[in-house]
């Protein structure tokens, strides 16, 4: 198999959870343009209907399906729709997620659960249900989405980055767990890119302004830089590939002293 056929998709099955917007929009258009069937699955039918035409633009198939990681029923009945009209579930990404700044003082007992949740219960949450299915056909990839704040310290985002370092954690133990019965676990760690997630960190200039300083680049990133490290960790390329995170940050956790 050549470099260019093992990265193909042609013939997968992919879900993306949190996949109609920003992040993980971008990670489903990418998977579909490599040839994947491609599911993207929010909370929001509006935002469904709009993803799903987005791949089928592409020239992909697709279900409509919403989906909530706070539940699991709801987990449950896109796995159950999409093997339905698939048979088979080859790739699943975590994209699923909230953040909100806060004074780490002034974090409330809700705000924090709230937080923990959505990201990191919610993910495992998915994991169990999608990586149930994998584990039973004896292979599969998942893909969780993690941050730079799973690496390194922020300012006043103690919740989402306990979260993120627990997702990177989880990533690493399922990949462990799994790797013999062929479902690979892998992460992506994206650095800075402009998303309605990040939009108050961003809004702000000394916190823009410090975020691109510190990225070697001297940019944001473009969310359709990520599709590739899906893609890569989606395929055959990437077959002994599993509890890694593969950073995509313009260099930021690498950078020291830049000027």
């Amino acid at each position: 198999m050549s470099p260019a056929d093992s990265l193909s998709l042609e013939g997968r099955v992919a879900v993306v959870l949190g996949g109609t917007a920003g992040i993980g929009l971008a990670i489903a258009s990418g998977l579909a343009n490599a040839g994947a069937d491609v599911i993207p699955t929010s909370r929001r039918l509006d935002a469904v209907r709009e993803a799903c035409r987005q791949v089928e633009s592409i020239g992909r198939r697709t279900v409509m399906c919403t989906s909530d990681v706070l539940e699991r029923t709801s987990l449950e009945q896109v796995r159950g729709r999409v093997l339905s009209e698939f048979g088979q579930i080859d790739i699943m990404v975590n994209c699923a997620g909230s953040a909100k700044r806060t004074p780490s003082l002034d974090v409330s007992e809700e705000e924090w659960d709230s937080i923990i949740e959505t990201n990191l219960t919610g993910a495992f949450r998915a994991c169990q249900v999608f990586g149930r299915a994998m584990l039973q056909r004896g292979s599969g990839s998942i893909i969780n989405i993690t941050s730079l704040t799973s690496h390194a310290g922020f300012m006043e985002v103690a919740a989402y980055s306990a979260s993120k370092s627990g997702v990177l954690g989880l990533t690493k133990a399922l990949a462990v767990e799994w790797a013999r019965k062929g479902v690979r676990v892998n992460a992506i760690c994206p650095g800075i890119f402009p998303t309605p997630l990040n939009e108050h960190w961003l809004g702000n200039a000394a916190s823009g302004n410090e975020l691109v300083m510190r990225t070697p680049m001297q940019r944001f990133g473009d969310t359709r830089e990520l599709a590739g490290a899906a893609v890569y960790l989606a395929s055959d390329a990437s077959g002994f590939v599993t509890g890694t995170s593969l950073v995509v940050d313009g260099g930021f956790l690498a950078s020291g002293v830049n000027q």
